[in-house]
């Protein structure tokens, strides 16, 4: 069986096992680096964003229906740090909604949205590395890291795969999360 054709000319990568801890910190210093190429002007913007945003939303996904329970029911992690890592990655997507919407991938309105984006996404980058990732590390034992790796990088792989992260489906996530109340009311 061959792999699908990539839905974006950016490599995302394609793990298939691993601890989930370095899973996660290789996709968000991947995240980092797309960030960095959205903020230059001679990269292809568009791309970029269309890349981050798959990323994101399978990232995200995976983390909420594959990682945060496990890690709640092993004790690593408390519910109100799984609420709010879904809060963060709720916010992360109205940022990118933000960007994804612009016609243009270039001006000040498209560089305040991706300062925005960025301002959510590292936020969040740095609370789950200290909060979630670093008591995984230490209360969860490696095999469980393991499967758990392996089961994290299936979902996000299959959610890439299914395009999770057209502006269409963007829009109805964030819409999804405004009914949950995972989204401040502005």
């Amino acid at each position: 069986m061959t792999a699908p054709a990539p839905r974006t000319p950016i490599d995302l990568g394609r793990p298939v096992s691993g601890d989930v801890v370095e899973l996660i910190l290789a996709d968000h210093r991947l995240f980092e680096d797309l960030l960095r190429q959205l903020r230059d002007a001679s990269a292809d913007r568009d791309a970029v964003r269309r890349a981050f945003s798959e990323l994101h939303v399978a990232h995200a996904r995976a983390e909420e229906e594959k990682v945060y329970p496990t890690l709640r029911r092993k004790d690593a992690i408390s519910d109100h740090e799984a609420e709010h890592g879904e809060e963060e990655h709720a916010e992360g997507h109205e940022a990118l909604l933000e960007v994804l919407e612009l016609e243009e991938c270039e001006g000040e309105e498209f560089d305040e949205a991706v300062e925005a984006l960025a301002t959510a996404v590292n936020h969040h980058l740095t609370e789950e590395e200290l909060s979630i990732l670093n008591p995984a590390r230490d209360d969860v034992r490696a095999d469980v890291r393991a499967r758990l790796g392996e089961h994290f990088a299936t979902a996000r792989n299959a959610a890439i795969d299914a395009g999770c992260g057209s502006l269409e489906q963007v829009r109805e996530i964030v819409a999804q999360a405004g009914r949950e109340g995972l989204l401040d009311e502005d």
